[in-house]
């Protein structure tokens, strides 16, 4: 196995959401060591989250564990106990990197924040991420990934120029709230890592879910701040876009055509199913927009979406499929370019996972391991490399430390 980017790097996460152990997950599958702690007995609460394997719960068999603690170790550890609260700072004491996404002080609480465990290790490089930062009005509030995606902005500009301005604002789909926050976070700490090569220094991390997502769209939200416009789902004032969502014979196609000549292009689609337009005919307003609609639905319909697609691109129309999960995992692009990989779970069994949106040349990826079972490696952490014994493991292990 060759060289990997990150190799050497120790990294140990204490976390409970997805923002955190999707930050280390990258750092992981980048080659950094990560050790993923869990509470003794209950482990992760994503553990319990769905998708299972045939919907029947399963605290190994989460489809969302499984994916973000590829490639990581697993210990238990309860850090909330004076005997935990050691351990955790022999841990920290050999890290590069802790990342932590509790409230705002629950580590200074336990006597863990930065400057407690910065005295050990003074190279120590500790990202915190929580919903809104650890100072301002908001700074003691939860959320989960839905008030993120609006308190950001977000949910209020989408669907991105609608076609439906009549329904009410969505958040984006899935989790990518948390993915979003916990790639900013990793980001922050590889230049942190990088700045520690030259100072020799660690430093603190602080990261705001909502402006970490907010930073996202920043063109969109601060339009108003210089203009005094507000930009909603349905684009500048006065501008027809065509950005709409097209059902074809074997699925659904999604068009954005922001400019004239793309408007145009589209409208030469529909050939068969009525006559486009004449070049010099105006499709933006009313009437010429709903008649190119109803001939752009009619003339969908009967064609595949690959048609569709050829076509449309041929014109030059931004136009593309909309992939369902099964497209995605058989895709021939993808699956050419290896980016799902095979590993085997001792308990969930032989799983496809996505493995590398990244490709190097001299550090390549490589997944190594499948998430681990609850407390896995308690054995080659603990006693391996802390130095514990036996009989030491077995008295934590009675006073539910570990």
């Amino acid at each position: 196995m060759g060289f990997k980017a990150l190799e050497g790097v120790r990294v140990l996460e204490y976390c409970q959401g997805i923002s955190g152990p999707y930050c280390t997950k990258l750092m992981a599958d980048l080659g950094a060591e990560v050790i993923h702690l869990e509470f003794p007995g209950r482990g992760d609460d994503t553990r319990r989250l769905p998708p299972f394997p045939g919907d029947v719960p399963n605290e190994e068999k989460s489809g969302l564990f499984l994916f973000l603690n590829t490639n990581k170790l697993g210990i238990t550890l309860d850090p909330q106990l004076p005997a935990g609260k050691e351990v955790f700072r022999r841990l920290a004491s050999t890290a590069d990197v802790l990342v932590e996404d509790w409230a705002a002080g629950h580590m200074e609480t336990m006597g863990l924040g930065y400057e407690d465990l910065q005295q050990l290790n003074p190279g120590l490089v500790m990202a915190s991420i929580t919903p809104f930062g650890r100072s301002g009005p908001y700074k003691g509030y939860k959320a989960y990934g839905l008030n993120i995606s609006h308190a950001s902005g977000q949910g209020y500009m989408l669907p991105l120029l609608s076609p439906h301005l009549e329904r009410p604002p969505v958040r984006i789909g899935g989790n990518c709230t948390d993915y979003d926050s916990g790639q900013t976070t990793a980001v922050a700490i590889l230049a942190a890592l990088y700045a520690k090569r030259i100072t020799g220094k660690g430093q603190f991390i602080e990261v705001s879910q909502q402006e970490a997502v907010l930073s996202l769209q920043r063109i969109e939200n601060v339009v108003f701040a210089d203009s005094g416009e507000i930009l909603t789902r349905k684009g500048p004032e006065g501008e027809r876009t065509v950005t709409r969502m097209f059902q074809c014979k074997d699925g659904y196609v999604v068009s954005v055509t922001p400019l004239d000549h793309q408007k145009k292009a589209l409208a030469k689609l529909p050939e068969g199913a009525g006559a486009a337009p004449p070049s010099g005919e105006d499709t933006e307003g009313t009437g010429g927009f709903e008649a190119l609609l109803e001939r752009l639905d009619l003339w969908m319909r009967q064609h595949t979406v690959k048609e569709v697609c050829t076509k449309g691109q041929s014109l030059s129309v931004p136009i593309s499929p909309v992939s369902s999960p099964e497209d995605v995992a058989t895709s021939e692009q993808l699956n050419s370019r290896g980016f799902f990989a095979e590993v085997e779970h001792p308990v969930a069994g032989k799983l496809k996972v996505p493995a590398r949106p990244c490709h190097f040349s001299k550090t390549p990826f490589a997944l190594e391991r499948a998430a681990p079972l609850l407390g896995e490696h308690n054995e080659i952490i603990y006693r391996q490399r802390l130095g514990y014994d036996r009989q030491e493991l077995r008295a934590l292990q009675g006073t539910g430390v570990i």
